[in-house]
């Protein structure tokens, strides 16, 4: 499904990521995980061409999405889901959900609200449509952020430390969605330094240290028996996951 070859990524004269290999297989759920400033945010970002690597391919579906001409398919197969929502306050729940699809020309305003609506309903969030971002909690937020990237129709969805900014209370709200979507079968990949989480949530999970994966097996090997030396290193400072 997706593919990464050796996919490198410099900052001035910093390497941040230094030849990333990775194969995502549809329905997986992996978590990454790895210390601070090990160019974790840098993969998503990359995937997602937020940020253009130095060099490397990112293959979803046959087409390399590096490719310029790429760039509009990456933003319409791949979703992302950022740490601190991104919703745009001088617009209501709704405007925000349905910006991109209409904007893009993949929906009618109209077909835009019908979509955002089913959506919302199901997570019982149809009574903030009309309200603005400063006026929801944390979780809610998160939630709608979550929405506006479904209704794109995303093949994959990335999650960049989708809980750190929310208090404990909103923690599960944010969760439970995010239970939904894989158990329906949905594709992402998780950076999140919440250890429980990861164990419980993802079928594979990869350690990334000095900007590059060190280990990548299933979420239960890599706990129970890390290899890795960083890894055990890291796993024995945060304790208690």
């Amino acid at each position: 499904m997706l593919e990464i070859k050796n996919l490198t990524k410099k900052f001035d004269n910093k390497v941040v990521l230094n030849g990333i290999n990775l194969n995502v297989n549809k329905g997986d759920v992996i978590g990454i995980i790895g210390p601070s400033g090990c160019g974790k945010s840098t993969l998503l970002r990359c995937i997602n061409l937020i940020e253009i690597p130095t060099s490397g391919e990112i293959v979803l579906d046959g087409d390399n999405l590096v490719d310029n001409k790429k760039h509009n398919i990456t933003r319409r197969k791949i979703g992302m889901v950022f740490q601190q929502f991104n919703l745009f306050n001088h617009l209501n729940v709704l405007e925000n959900i349905i910006l991109s699809p209409v904007a893009l020309k993949l929906m009618s305003k109209d077909e835009a609200i019908r979509r955002a609506t089913e959506l919302l309903k199901k997570i019982d969030l149809e009574d903030i449509m009309y309200s603005y971002p400063n006026r929801l909690s944390g979780g809610q937020k998160q939630r709608v952020a979550i929405i506006r990237t479904l209704i794109m129709n995303p093949e994959i969805i990335l999650f960049d430390e989708p809980t750190s900014a929310l208090d404990p209370e909103m923690i599960g709200e944010v969760t439970n969605l995010m239970r939904k979507l894989r158990d329906n079968g949905m594709t992402m990949l998780v950076v999140s330094h919440e250890m429980n989480f990861v164990k419980s949530f993802c079928n594979r999970v990869i350690f990334l240290s000095d900007g590059i994966i060190k280990e990548d097996r299933s979420s239960k090997e890599l706990f129970e028996n890390p290899k890795d030396d960083k890894l055990k290193t890291f796993l024995s400072k945060i304790g208690n996951y």
